[in-house]
């Protein structure tokens, strides 16, 4: 039996002294509201109305129990507008300022039409970390090695001119004898400034003899855009990135399956259900359609 129900229909019939009325005030049909105060009757063992042709009117019995019905069915009331609040709180997700206004508003728009009001915060890998380990943010995009990775972007080379090859090799900009005009620079963004990518193209670029001052931490993308654009200098980014910086993108020839990788990492236990829900979206919002299926 719905309990708070057929309390629901017992309060309303009896305001209205009419089970048509009455069902009609609470939101479902007469017949309902007689099954629902019937059932109530035979739990109970006792008769709640006496029922004549033209009134319901409450017995001895059903006075008494109104007041409990009453503030049953006022609980669910505020139980019910509790849970729409709740779903309608802000959760406070922590991503990458690499994603796209264009990208983050599809994103929020997609989390509104499933019910998750998005409030997004845009910060560097590091202070990302530090958001979801203050408990600033309900969860964050964090960057992780590809192993632990349920979202993949792959990352290659951009420049502002058409290299004309398939591949390009950090090779190619070591600085010759004869080479004229300033060195060729690799600029990292903030958002790959880790550990898993800065490490091992610190490695290759020691390997194939290019100057130190060859790889570029650039403190925002905006400068290191600035440089590819108007030198021969090319960008470490996404191929999603390239196309919307009208840059030209080639994978490292070097280091084949160069990534980044991202979690999804909660401060309240597991986000399973909202990676469930937007995993798609979000795999959009980071310029990828690589997305790990848990199993």
């Amino acid at each position: 039996m719905d309990l708070v129900g057929a309390c629901r229909a017992f309060v309303s019939v009896s305001e209205y002294g009419s089970f048509t009325v009455g069902a009609a005030a609470a939101g479902m049909s007469q017949p309902v509201a007689s099954r629902r105060v019937a059932a109530l009757e035979e739990r109970f063992g006792e008769p709640l109305f006496e029922r004549t042709s033209r009134r319901a009117v409450l017995t001895p019995f059903g006075r008494d129990m109104l007041p409990t019905a009453r503030q049953l069915v006022q609980a669910a009331d505020v139980l019910l507008h509790e849970a729409e609040a709740v779903k309608r709180k802000p959760w406070r997700l922590a991503v990458p300022g690499i994603c796209t206004t264009a990208g983050l508003a599809r994103l929020v728009a997609e989390a509104r039409g499933l019910g998750v009001t998005l409030d997004l915060r845009v910060a560097a890998p590091a202070r990302r970390a530090e958001l979801i380990h203050t408990q600033h943010v309900h969860a964050a995009l964090l960057t992780v090695v590809p192993d632990d990775a349920a979202w993949s972007v792959p990352l290659g080379l951009a420049g502002a001119a058409d290299p004309g090859v398939r591949r390009v090799y950090l090779e190619t900009l070591r600085v010759g004898r004869a080479s004229s005009g300033p060195a060729r620079r690799v600029w990292i963004q903030p958002e790959d400034d880790v550990p898993h990518i800065r490490d091992p193209l610190t490695r290759l670029r020691d390997a194939v003899g290019l100057w130190p001052a060859q790889l570029v931490t650039a403190t925002d993308l905006t400068t290191a855009v600035a440089e590819a654009l108007r030198t021969h200098d090319v960008l470490l980014c996404s191929p999603a990135q390239a196309a919307e910086l009208g840059l030209h993108w080639r994978p490292v020839g070097e280091l084949a399956g160069l990534t980044r990788g991202y979690a999804l990492v909660s401060a309240e236990g597991s986000p399973q259900h909202i990676e469930a829900r937007l995993g798609e979206a979000i795999a959009r919002c980071l310029g990828t359609e690589t997305r790990r299926v848990a199993t």
